[in-house]
C-alpha cells in the first residue's frame, strides 16, 4: 500500500511542478548533489576524495516535447565536458524517455548516440537506465543499436521482472547494473513478493559475477551486500569485476565503510531541480529508505510537504470513489 502511494505520487505532474519550484526549500539538497553542474562537480570531488566514483543523472520527468528532450541532451553533453575538464571519477546515467523515447524512437536514438559518442571521445561510460515495462523493449533496442558502434555503453537489469534472467544472459558481455526495480508492475510481468524479488536479485548478481563483464550491485540492503561479500570471497572473484552502488544521500556511513574496505564503490548522483519523481520512486522501491534519510532530509517543512502530498493523493482517491 505504501509502495502504491509513492508510485502514484511520483506520477503526479502537479506535485512534480510544485517540488521543482520549491525544491531547495523542501530540503532537496539532501537527496540531490546540486541544482547545477558546478555544484554537482563539487559534490563529485568530495566523494572522489573518499575513494568513491560517481554516476551522474540529469533529473527530468514528463518529457513530451522535442525542445525539452534537446535541452536535456545539451545539459548531459555539458556534464560530460565538465567531467572531462575537471578530471573527476564519474560517468553518465541517462533515461531514454528524457531524451525523447515517448516522442519518436529515432529522434531519441540520435540524441543518445550524440551523448555516447561525446562520452566515448573522453573514455567515459554511459549507462542507459531502465524505466517501466512499457519502455523495456525500445530501451534494449537502443542498447543493441548503440553497441554496434560503441563499447562504452551498458544498462540496467531489474530483478522484479520475470524476464530478467533471460535479459542478463543475453547482455552478459555488457557492464550491467542490477537493481530490484522501482515501478509498479503487474503480476503478469513482475514478481510481487519482496522475498521473490530479493532471491532473484541474488541469483542475477551471482550469475553475472561468474559469467558477465562487470557488475554494479545497486542496493541499500545490507543483507544482499553481505551475501555478495561472502560470495565473491568464496568464488575468488576479484574486486575489479564489480562495484557496489547506492544513491546520493542514502546510508552515507555504509558507503564510506565499503569504500574503506577496498571495494569499488559508486554513488548515483542525481542533480537538477526536477528531483521529485526520482525521490518518490526511491521511497516506493524500498520504503525503508524513508528512515535512512530521515535525519538528513526531513525537517519540519519537508514533513509538511510530503504529508500534504500524501493527503492530496488520498483525498483525490476518496473523491474519485464518491463520484462513481
Amino acid at each position: 500500500m505504501l509502495k502504491d502511494l509513492f508510485i502514484s505520487l511520483s506520477q503526479n505532474q502537479f506535485l512534480n511542478s510544485a517540488a521543482k519550484k520549491y525544491g531547495l526549500k523542501m530540503g532537496a539538497q539532501s537527496v540531490v548533489a546540486g541544482t547545477n553542474i558546478e555544484e554537482t562537480i563539487r559534490s563529485i570531488k568530495e566523494l572522489n576524495a573518499h575513494g568513491i566514483s560517481c554516476t551522474v543523472d540529469n533529473l527530468g520527468e514528463f518529457v513530451f516535447k522535442k525542445e525539452e528532450a534537446t535541452e536535456a541532451k545539451e545539459q548531459i553533453l555539458n556534464v560530460i565536458e565538465a567531467i572531462h575538464e575537471n578530471q573527476v571519477d564519474a560517468h553518465i546515467s541517462l533515461k531514454p524517455t528524457q531524451l525523447g523515447l515517448d516522442i519518436d524512437y529515432h529522434f531519441c536514438l540520435n540524441n543518445v548516440r550524440e551523448i555516447v559518442h561525446r562520452a566515448n571521445n573522453y573514455g567515459i561510460f554511459v549507462n542507459l537506465d531502465m524505466e517501466d515495462y512499457g519502455h523495456l523493449n525500445p530501451s534494449f533496442d537502443l542498447l543493441d543499436e548503440l553497441s554496434r558502434e560503441y563499447d562504452n555503453v551498458g544498462t540496467v537489469i531489474q530483478a522484479y521482472f520475470l524476464r530478467a534472467e533471460d535479459d542478463i544472459q543475453k547482455y552478459k558481455n555488457f557492464r550491467l547494473r542490477i537493481v530490484k526495480g522501482a515501478y509498479k508492475e503487474s503480476e503478469e510481468v513482475a514478481y510481487q513478493d519482496k522475498k521473490a524479488i530479493d532471491a532473484n536479485m541474488i541469483n542475477l548478481i551471482e550469475w553475472h559475477l561468474l559469467n558477465g563483464k562487470f557488475t554494479s550491485i545497486a542496493t541499500h540492503d545490507h543483507n544482499i551486500i553481505n551475501h555478495v561479500k561472502e560470495f565473491v570471497k568464496r568464488n575468488d572473484i576479484p574486486n575489479d569485476k564489480f562495484e557496489f552502488q547506492m544513491l546520493y544521500g542514502f546510508r552515507k556511513e555504509m558507503q564510506l565503510q565499503l569504500a574503506s574496505e577496498g571495494y569499488n564503490f559508486c554513488t548515483y548522483v542525481p542533480f537538477g531541480k526536477d528531483w521529485y519523481g526520482y525521490f518518490m520512486r526511491r521511497l516506493a522501491e524500498r520504503p525503508q529508505n524513508l528512515n535512512l534519510v530521515a535525519k538528513q532530509v526531513f525537517n519540519k517543512k519537508t514533513n509538511t510537504v510530503i504529508g500534504v502530498a500524501a493527503g492530496a493523493f488520498i483525498l483525490g482517491r476518496l473523491t474519485k470513489k464518491k463520484s462513481k
